[in-house]
């Protein structure tokens, strides 16, 4: 009941329907749920809600972010009907329960006229540690400054990124820090000398989109579906979304809707990999 009453936009009709549950054939109608957290899981979940809702007319589906952090704190403090997760749960957090709906990997990130296409670990690592300035010392540029693009804390993908790297978050020499995907992919697109990391399916879907970047390879593997598919590519994680208690009723079903053909169609436009 909290849950409902803090997630707004309820109607009577809605706080009734969640009394006697959504089991039926009729879940859709008169369905209103928030999912909140990963900005990663957010544009998936956004356009999966869209599809859904188109299904069932009297559904409304509300997708907020704020990173994975807050997909998690919303709902332990029961101010969402979904969080949304884009990573593995912790031990402390595995009082919620976790259901896969996709996988992605984290992709690093440059401006497209930029001469780099691979980078190495430790290479990555000095330029984080701030102890290589130059695109000269790497092989791109000589005089050309590395603009550091790193992400907020309370990002799962900030804390995927340093374990990769093996960096606490206090051995990183940052020149910007964004939020989300969307700034990240912005700011690279902005800066010739920018070096970010962000969402490998949102990195590939701007580049469909005509977003001037590039996409570089780690340890011999480039960042594509394929790669994250085969579990070829070294940094890869799953997108959830976590419930405080078994999804039933309507979340249940929402993501029935997920692991279906048509969810996975949708998840797949959008360069993430689906639950098979």
């Amino acid at each position: 009941m909290k849950c409902l009453f803090a997630c707004g936009r309820i109607t009577v009709l809605a706080l009734v329907a969640y009394w006697i549950g959504f089991g039926s054939s009729h879940a859709g109608e008169n369905l209103r749920l928030l999912a909140t957290g990963s900005s990663t899981v957010a544009p998936v979940m956004a356009e999966l809600a869209r599809k859904y809702e188109q299904a069932h007319p009297g559904a409304r589906i509300d997708v907020q972010t704020g990173g994975s952090s807050r997909g998690i704190a919303d709902m332990i403090n029961g101010l969402c009907d979904m969080g949304m997760v884009s990573r593995d749960l912790k031990p402390s957090e595995r009082v919620l329960h976790a259901y896969t709906i996709a996988h992605d990997g984290i992709a690093v990130i440059t401006h497209r006229d930029n001469p780099i296409d691979v980078l190495d670990r430790a290479r990555l690592i000095e330029i984080y540690r701030g102890e290589v300035r130059d695109w000269g010392d790497v092989g791109g540029a000589a005089g050309v400054p590395i603009v550091v693009v790193n992400k907020a804390a309370g990002r799962s993908t900030l804390e995927l990124f340093l374990h990769y790297l093996d960096l606490s978050p206090d051995q990183v020499h940052s020149d910007i820090i964004i939020g989300d995907n969307q700034q990240g992919l912005k700011t690279v697109a902005g800066n010739r000398s920018g070096i970010g990391y962000v969402s490998i399916g949102a990195a590939l879907h701007a580049q469909q989109e005509g977003v001037p970047i590039k996409l570089l390879t780690l340890e011999g593997a480039e960042p594509t579906i394929a790669n994250v598919t085969a579990g070829n590519y070294p940094i890869t994680r799953p997108l959830n979304i976590v419930t405080r208690k078994p999804a039933q009723g309507a979340v249940s079903e929402l993501l029935a809707f997920i692991h279906s053909d048509e969810g996975a169609s949708v998840i797949e436009s959008l360069n993430f990999v689906p639950v098979r």
